[in-house]
């Protein structure tokens, strides 16, 4: 490969290089890409006692067809039970039978007539053709419970709906990590990257990233045990006024310092990254995830440039955020590279083996001695 030359992957579109595809999919994902946890809790049969306590988060967290059904119920029923307390009255009272009786509510004989005057009431609709009377306490008292009882359940309708439409997840939708993360050079150190960006115009100010690795221990009698590893991240604050790369230098002290490209084809971990923040628009505070497998882990590549400067705005190109570039690094991991020595201290001895790049079909091996070059190309 020619200097200046370099060779660009769309990660969207392909999966060359991807480690461990053989066994991706018979593995069991820790947390789907969307953020899901695809995790089903088992209970006894008919303890419905987590969900009716906290009733106001049921409600918010089931779905929209769910709650539309709901709130149709809620006020149909309302209305039904309001309205045969009505017509009981007015049976009690006589006002069905004797039509020269003083009924306690005007024109209501029957039970349809309470039925309309109970939605009346409760829509605040008031038609003037059916009223309330002075002749039954009773009744007085019933259509104030009613009209209580909308208010109350006006308010916990309404809450519901704007907490759905305002619902952190939603808004989590629009900050993204990118498709794959990957291991290159940076000040002579290997490191894991992968990007972060927000699609949204009124941009995030403020956030925190967090990275782990979730590993799965089976125990005796088919248990499966979960271990997890915090990963040391450069700059965990973040503005992300504009796409950031979030960066794991690999070094002593990392889960993953002694595992090379060949070691993760058969390790079976997974990386679990977040991002919390707080919406500038709404104030509340939103996280977006995802994970990584070793199948989504390309070694030897880059993320490809997609901010520039003009004249007045900084342009970002979002149809290359999962775009990668190729570039030479050593096929070992860092602690082996470590031992070797860093290449650009001078060591011609043997020196470890560098990814190979392809061009029109042909392999050809990248010289060690430009591997200072490259590192400066990937230097942030």
């Amino acid at each position: 490969m020619e200097r200046g030359e370099q060779v660009v992957i769309d990660t969207y579109h392909t999966t060359i290089h991807t480690m461990g595809c053989e066994n991706e999919g018979s593995r069991l994902r820790y947390m789907q890409k969307d953020g899901r946890f695809p995790v089903v809790f088992q209970k006894a049969p008919g303890d419905w006692s987590p969900y009716l306590i906290d009733i106001f988060t049921t409600l918010v967290e089931i779905r929209w067809r769910v709650m539309f059904l709901v709130f149709f119920l809620s006020y149909i029923l309302s209305w039904l039970f309001f309205g045969l307390c009505f017509w009981l009255i007015a049976y009690v009272h006589g006002d069905v039978s004797d039509v020269d009786n003083a009924p306690c509510v005007d024109n209501v004989r029957g039970f349809t007539g309470a039925f309309m005057f109970s939605m009346e009431t409760q829509a605040t609709i008031g038609y003037g053709f059916r009223g309330m009377t002075e002749n039954c306490i009773v009744a007085i008292i019933v259509v104030t419970v009613q009209d209580v009882f909308s208010c109350l359940l006006d308010t916990i309708i309404i809450g519901i709906v704007v907490a759905k439409m305002a619902c952190a997840r939603k808004r989590a939708q629009t900050v993204g990590f990118s498709r794959c993360a990957v291991v290159n050079l940076r000040d002579g150190n290997l490191c894991l990257s992968w990007r972060l960006g927000d699609f949204r115009g009124n941009h995030i100010l403020e956030g925190v990233a967090r990275a782990m690795l979730v590993r799965y221990v089976k125990q005796p009698l088919g248990s499966i045990a979960m271990s997890y590893q915090d990963l040391h991240i450069q700059n965990r604050d973040i503005v992300l006024a504009t796409p950031a790369t979030i960066i794991h230098k690999v070094e002593p002290g990392s889960p993953l310092y002694s595992l090379g490209p060949d070691d993760l084809l058969g390790d079976d971990f997974e990386l679990v990254v977040t991002f919390t923040y707080t919406g500038d628009s709404t104030g509340m505070l939103h996280q977006t995830r995802t994970s990584y497998t070793p199948a989504d882990i390309r070694w030897g590549q880059r993320f490809q440039e997609m901010l520039k400067q003009g004249k007045r705005h900084y342009k970002v190109d979002y149809a290359l955020f999962n775009v990668t570039t190729r570039v030479p690094v050593p096929l070992i991991s860092a602690e082996e590279f470590h031992r070797r020595g860093c290449p650009v201290e001078g060591r011609q001895s043997r020196g470890p083996r560098f990814a190979s790049s392809k061009r029109i079909g042909r392999t050809r091996r990248v010289n060690p001695d430009i591997i200072e070059e490259v590192m400066q190309q990937t230097h942030l």
